[in-house]
This record gives C-alpha cells, sequence and structure tokens, in this order.
C-alpha cells in the first residue's frame, strides 16, 4: 500500500479537485431533481475522463511543458489569449462559487458572518499556496484527497435498490428539456472541466523538475515514467467517479425520495449525509459537521487547483517563471495571478449570490469552455512533431472525439431548449 501511495500524485490530486464543492453541489442537484435518471453519466464518462486527463498528463510529462506554452509554441496568439481568457474566466467565477460554498457550509456549525469565514479561507488558502514548497504542498493535496469518502461510506449504510440503480447505472436515459441538458452540461463541466486539463499537465512538469533537482540530472521520459502516470490518472479518476456516482445515488435516495427536489442550500445538500450518522442521537448535527469537513476540506484542495491553473496558463503565455516550487521572489507574476483570481472569486461572494446556485452554474460554464479546449488538446496530443513516438494512440483519439462530441452535444441541446 505504501508502494502504491507513493505512485500516486497529480493525478490522484486532479481526480480528487475534480469532485470540488461544485462538483458535490451538481451531483446533488441531480439526485435531488432526476432521482437515478443521469445516473448513467458517471459510468459512461469515466473512460472519456480517464482518455482526456492522460492525454494533459501526457502532454506535460512528455514535452516537459505546461499546455499553455504548448499552445504558444504552436498556435497563433488569437488562439492563445482565447484558450488563456476562457481558462481565467471559467477558473475565477469556479474559485467565487467554491469560497462562497466553504462560508455557507461553515455557517452551519459556527454563527460566524458569512463575509468573515470567506476572508478566513482565503488567506488559509493563499498563504499555504504561496508560502509551502511543492514537495510539502503536494502532500497535503493527496491527504485532503481522502475527504472524498464520505460519500461512499453513507451509500452503503443506506438500504438501497440496487437493481433499480445498477440498471440506471448502465442503460442512459435521456429527456428533451432545458433542465434536463443544463444538468447534464453541468455534470460534464465538472467531471471534464478545463482547470483539469492545465493543472494535471502542469503538475507532471512539476514532478519531472523535482526529480531533476533531487537526483541532479535532466530526466528521461519512457514507458516506466508513462505506466507511473497511467496508474496514478487512472486510480484518480475512477476514485473521483466512484465518489462522483456515490453522491448522485445517495442524493436520489435520501433526497428524491423524501421529495427534497431542488438543493437550495449547504444545509439541504448536508441532509443526504444524515443516514451516516442515524444511529446516534444527534445525527442532523453530526451530519453538518461531516457535510461541513467535506466541502471545506475539498474547497482547500479544489480552489488552489483552479488558481494554479488559471496561472500556470497566464504566466506560460506570458513567458513568466512558473512553478509552486518557487519562491515568490523569482516568481511574483505567477504568484500575483494566483493572489489576483482568489481575490477576484472571494469579491464575487459580495453580489448577493445563492452560494449552491452558483456552483451549479459554475459546472455549467465549464461544460461549455471545455468543449474548444478539447479539440486543441485533440490536436495537440496526437502531434508528432509535438509529442514524438508518445502521441496518443488510436484507441485515445477515438475516446477523445467521443468526449469532444459528446461535450458539445450537451451544451447545444441546453441552448436548444433553451
Amino acid at each position: 500500500m505504501k508502494s502504491f501511495w507513493a505512485k500516486l500524485g497529480p493525478g490522484l490530486v486532479t481526480g480528487a479537485a475534480d469532485d470540488d464543492p461544485s462538483g458535490i453541489a451538481t451531483y446533488s442537484q441531480t439526485g435531488a431533481q432526476f432521482g437515478y435518471g443521469q445516473l448513467w453519466i458517471a459510468f459512461w464518462t469515466l473512460p472519456l475522463m480517464i482518455a482526456v486527463q492522460e492525454a494533459c498528463a501526457r502532454i506535460g510529462l512528455v514535452t516537459g511543458k505546461g499546455i499553455t506554452a504548448i499552445i504558444k509554441e504552436n498556435y497563433n496568439k488569437t488562439i492563445l489569449y482565447l484558450v488563456v481568457g476562457i481558462v481565467l474566466i471559467a477558473n475565477i467565477i469556479n474559485i467565487g462559487a467554491d469560497l462562497g460554498a466553504m462560508a455557507a457550509a461553515a455557517q452551519l456549525l459556527v454563527p460566524i458572518p458569512f463575509i468573515l469565514l470567506t476572508l478566513l479561507f482565503t488567506t488559509i488558502i493563499l498563504l499555504l499556496e504561496v508560502f509551502t514548497r511543492y514537495k510539502v504542498y503536494s502532500k497535503i493535496l493527496k491527504w485532503l484527497a481522502m475527504i472524498l469518502l464520505a460519500y461512499p461510506l453513507t451509500l452503503f449504510m443506506v438500504k438501497q435498490p440496487w437493481f433499480t440503480i445498477l440498471k440506471a447505472t448502465i442503460i442512459p436515459h435521456f429527456e428533451l428539456s432545458f433542465a434536463f441538458f443544463f444538468i447534464i452540461t453541468g455534470i460534464l463541466g465538472t467531471t471534464i472541466s478545463p482547470y483539469m486539463f492545465f493543472w494535471e499537465a502542469s503538475q507532471e512538469v512539476e514532478e519531472v523538475n523535482e526529480k531533476q533537482l533531487l537526483f541532479k540530472k535532466k530526466q528521461v521520459v519512457g514507458l516506466f515514467e508513462l505506466k507511473k502516470m497511467r496508474v496514478d490518472n487512472t486510480f484518480g479518476m475512477l476514485f473521483s467517479q466512484f465518489a462522483t456516482w456515490s453522491i448522485i445515488v445517495v442524493a436520489a435516495t435520501v433526497l428524491n425520495h423524501a421529495g427534497v427536489k431542488d438543493v437550495k442550500t449547504a444545509a439541504d445538500a448536508a441532509k443526504a449525509l444524515e443516514p451516516l450518522v442515524n444511529s446516534f442521537p444527534n445525527s442532523g448535527f453530526l451530519a453538518k459537521i461531516i457535510f461541513s469537513v467535506g466541502i471545506i476540506g475539498l474547497g482547500l484542495l479544489a480552489i488552489p487547483v483552479l488558481s494554479g491553473s488559471a496561472s500556470y496558463a497566464v504566466s506560460e503565455a506570458l513567458g513568466w517563471e512558473a512553478s509552486l516550487d518557487f519562491k515568490f521572489k523569482k516568481a511574483p507574476g505567477f504568484y500575483g495571478v494566483i493572489i489576483a483570481a482568489t481575490l477576484v472569486g472571494l469579491i464575487l461572494n459580495f453580489l448577493g449570490i445563492n452560494p449552491v446556485k452558483a456552483l451549479v452554474y459554475a459546472a455549467v460554464l465549464n461544460g461549455i469552455a471545455a468543449v474548444p479546449l478539447l479539440f486543441l488538446i485533440i490536436q495537440i496530443a496526437s502531434k508528432q512533431s509535438i509529442m514524438g513516438v508518445y502521441k496518443t494512440g488510436l484507441k485515445t483519439n477515438i475516446l477523445l472525439w467521443i468526449t469532444f462530441i459528446t461535450m458539445g452535444a450537451a451544451a447545444v441541446g441546453m441552448f436548444f431548449t433553451i
């Protein structure tokens, strides 16, 4: 187990960050609103998610550069700045929504004003991200990923209609309505998110750089490194999607069956976890504790991923030094973008937007933004002039194109049914 744990890194962290507060809110809303009707998405998107993230990780590992740096070298400036703009806007909105969700979750436990809580979480996140070395920070992120286990534990503590769940998991179900396509776009957007593309590629670069410092020589990427990356990536995505599937099932069984069809507040979402502690006298409060710890822990994991991926994109586009292993003095622009993106996200919370609704809308925005970015990733990962002998193969390319078409169709279907 120790050996296997040591192999995990960017893939596990990226997969766990995928189930950020935005993901939990979207999946909870899915289960509450449609019951088991959209459960199949978690199953069928797993191979697509693995293929996309493996392509991104492969780009970073093979080239030693982030995705934005590759775009800068091989495409014109219009495409470069469009990509950076999409990532920056989507990530900032996601950061704001996640900070709001963390504060709303904390309010279930402590009577502290919403604004003070958002300021507190923002300060903690920035201090950790800016002043902690990558080697230490990456370990913190790995352990925060374990918080995702709360929903799978609840899954097996509730009496479930397993045959119905199995059927709904395998057989796709469609409804030609705006609400259905809106949530599907949100699920796809929070499952296959733009920030994950840039983060995992850049973290693979960070891992290579860390090894070069350790062994004091240039690391040559070979089949062993690719195999290790695949194990890490596949496990991370499996872990993420099992948690996604569990959240939808729990929300469907607990919330939908109880007539809760709309998750309006953090307290509504927390009710899904009550069965986990129903053997205790004060189960409602314990459920809120577990839910709050989950949201806050995953927010502490996801927000640095969001701000970090945005900063990698901007820094690579402008040719700045970019690494979480650098001190502030060596990479002021890189850390400046991290700070600015987080603070702008914080400011969005003062506009009076419902935190839970903001999370779902952030997921939908990611679903739309991912479509053009996927097209570029497919082009980069399959080009021999960029990837050499380690370009993506036929099977991976087929899965990547299926992902592109699926996410594009969901976005078009949503706009068409408005």
